[in-house]
């Protein structure tokens, strides 16, 4: 064991000495693979990274696996008693232990600027929604659970919003008026949190809790009419996967026997169950994503591969009186044989080192991460240890393989015929 590690030992440096004294041929083989290694190390690591920004984007707009949507109409088109859709919404929650659920009612509010009235487009929803959606907030904090039970509506409001209210401090707790009509006043609501706006976003648009909603609406019965969308509730629950399709049967049977007529009939109440989560495409909804950026680097190393092969035979080609002259001193085969290959394995390791290195930069930059993120992303992962060792591996794999002919070459190299050369 000691004698095989002494003997690798001593290859290594050998090699290292041999690339020394050659650095000039190879340095444009070495910095090919640099490069190579580097653009492969990227490559992997910006997959991964606009991986997870595709899906913080779809969990924002369809929530994370597993979401369900419950909904229920009436054959007749008449409505379905709100209180009762409420309440068993409810009861579901409780009976099934499910932590994250939410109503969400798409409205608009009036709401005051200095430029003018606005009808903003409004989210009704309840506590969880921030955490089932991946809300990332700028200044501020999302709904707490007390919320609710507070007098006034408390709202989250996009950078748009706040911009147009000229940015006040929330620690100074910045309240706007909702709903004023003619010469009505309208229902105080307090600013805590604020969440960035995408680019295409040009108006301002805000979140509040479904039950201030009601409360408002309650007060104000004219304020529920707005907005012909008012009242109008969807039901999202974040379940785990392995459930979700049991849960979906099961959901939807409650929920038809707790709409079900006096008579006890349903044929006249329609209630789906379904999901909208990007997960529900296969288990793998970005493989085709994978299979590209993995493609793009087997290309990349294979140009860089090529080149170092095409610099290490031209250096073999020259080095054949010192390989000759090493055999007539008694260098196996075997010897010279790893020993020419250990020259293109040390090379290109140092090479793949310096690749990894140069893409860990480039990669995790702050501009890199805005141009991937478009600020929306707030979980961005760490640089990936597998893009990294990939990219290790990649530069090993190129130089065994680049110089296994080159080393072939060698082994083949005869006394006579280095005295000859």
């Amino acid at each position: 064991m000691n004698r095989a590690f002494t003997s690798l030992v001593g290859a290594v440096i050998e090699a290292w000495q041999e690339l020394r004294v050659h650095r000039t041929r190879v340095l444009l083989s070495l910095i090919g693979v640099a490069v190579a290694v580097c653009s492969l190390t990227t490559v992997v690591a910006l997959g991964g990274i606009v991986q997870q920004a595709s899906e913080e984007l779809s969990e924002r707009q369809s929530g994370r696996p597993a979401s369900l949507y419950v909904s229920a109409v009436r054959n007749d088109g008449a409505a379905i008693d709100s209180t009762t859709m409420d309440a068993t919404w409810a009861e579901t929650l409780t009976r099934y232990d499910i932590t994250y659920g939410s109503r969400v009612v798409q409205t608009t509010q009036a709401v005051p600027f200095p430029t003018g009235v606005v009808d903003v487009q409004t989210q009704a929803v309840d506590q969880p929604y921030g955490e089932m959606h991946r809300v990332r907030l700028t200044e501020g904090e999302w709904f707490t659970p007390n919320d609710a039970t507070l007098l006034a509506p408390t709202l989250v409001v996009n950078q748009i919003f706040w911009e147009r209210l000229g940015s006040p401090d929330l620690l100074t707790h910045p309240t706007v008026e909702l709903g004023a009509q003619g010469g009505s006043p309208g229902t105080n609501a307090v600013i805590v949190g604020v969440y960035p706006a995408a680019s295409y976003e040009t108006e301002p648009a805000m979140f509040m809790l479904a039950d201030h909603l009601s409360a408002m609406q309650a007060a104000r019965p004219s304020a529920a009419v707005q907005d012909p969308r008012a009242g109008s509730t969807q039901y999202e629950m974040w379940v785990p996967p392995a459930i979700s399709d049991q849960l979906m049967e099961i959901v939807k049977r409650d929920f038809s026997s707790a709409l079900a007529t006096p008579g006890g009939g349903t044929d006249g109440i329609q209630v789906d169950v379904y999901r909208q989560d990007y997960a529900q495409y296969g288990d793998d909804p970005f493989l085709v994503t994978k299979l590209v950026v993995g493609g793009i680097a087997v290309l990349v190393l294979l140009l860089g591969a090529l080149g170092l092969v095409n610099i290490a035979l031209v250096t073999v080609k020259q080095r054949v009186r010192e390989i000759g002259i090493r055999r007539s001193f008694g260098a196996t085969a075997g010897r010279v044989f790893f020993a020419v290959m250990m020259e293109s394995v040390v090379a290109t390791i140092a090479a793949g080192a310096v690749g990894v290195i140069a893409a860990i930069l480039l990669v995790q930059n702050p501009w890199t991460m805005e141009l991937v993120g478009q600020g929306l992303v707030s979980d961005f992962p760490a640089f990936p240890a597998e893009a990294a060792l990939l990219g290790l591996v990649a530069a090993t794999a190129v130089g065994a393989l680049a110089g296994l002919l080159p080393a072939l070459v060698a082994v083949r190299v005869k006394v006579i015929d280095a005295i000859r050369y």
